[in-house]
């Protein structure tokens, strides 16, 4: 299906979803949340997809957040919910345990940086910038920015960039342990690519109950989250999977994963 703020792929079990507004530094109106919201579903439930890559068009901007113009623009009008997964379709959806990786092809502020700390892996272009600056135009970071930037990074550097809504660069990012790897523009996708390539390495369904085994288990505490039964690992136990690893090892060949 064709979207008009989005751009959306699939080849070789990848899944490419790009946001597709470059002229407003790809930032987001109401319009592009319900296109990403139905994407990220559709992504979500196809079992031909293992893993996505998120990126956003051009070379200025993965995402500059909520479009402010726009929202000042319609003030007046009726304010519509946000669509199912929140902000970018993806930053309150929690029920999606496939691998996202975001290549951040250069400002990812606000709602943008939201939308990649709702990644699991980053990969940032050399002149990429982050940043949380919803307090410099009187809001907080809502869709997951206060939640989730304490989780991931030091507290008390992730306290600076939430009250100051300062921006940090690529190599900042890198070295706080924001982002998993910087590269030159030219060869993001391509790394993206290639992480993405690693990861399908794996079984699918252990790479997914990996990820909500580590997601969940953050909540508890350690002797609780390693007695927990985890839906997605129940999945990989009864899956053919399952048996192929082991089979795929002792004779001595490269495993034929079916992702059931």
């Amino acid at each position: 299906m064709a979207y008009q703020y989005a751009l959306y792929d699939k080849k070789d079990r990848i899944a490419y979803i790009t946001i597709n507004r470059p002229e407003v530094m790809n930032s987001l109106h109401i319009p592009a949340h319900q296109e990403l919201a139905e994407i990220w579903a559709d992504f979500r439930d196809d079992p031909d997809v293992w893993v996505a890559i998120f990126t956003g068009a051009g070379d200025k901007a993965f995402s500059a957040g909520n479009d402010l113009k726009y929202a000042a623009a319609h003030s007046d009008a009726p304010h519509p919910p946000m669509p199912p997964g929140g902000f970018g379709g993806i930053t309150n959806r929690f029920e999606c345990w496939k691998p996202i990786i975001a290549a951040v092809n250069g400002y990812a502020l606000g709602g943008g940086l939201e939308m990649a700390l709702a990644c699991d892996i980053i990969i940032a272009a050399e002149h990429a910038r982050f940043g949380l600056p919803e307090p410099t135009v009187g809001l907080i970071a809502l869709t997951g920015g206060v939640h989730r930037l304490p989780r991931q990074i030091p507290l008390k550097v992730a306290m600076g960039m939430l009250l100051t809504g300062r921006h940090i660069t690529a190599q900042e990012a890198y070295r706080i342990g924001l982002v998993n790897e910087v590269v030159p523009l030219s060869e993001l996708m391509p790394t993206a690519q290639k992480w993405a390539q690693e990861i399908l390495r794996c079984a699918p369904l252990a790479v997914r109950a990996s990820k909500e085994a580590a997601y969940r288990g953050l909540e508890l505490p350690l002797s609780a989250a390693m007695n927990v039964n985890y839906l997605e690992q129940q999945r990989m136990l009864a899956s053919e999977d399952f048996l192929e690893g082991p089979r795929a090892f002792s004779e001595k060949r490269p495993p034929q994963w079916k992702g059931y």
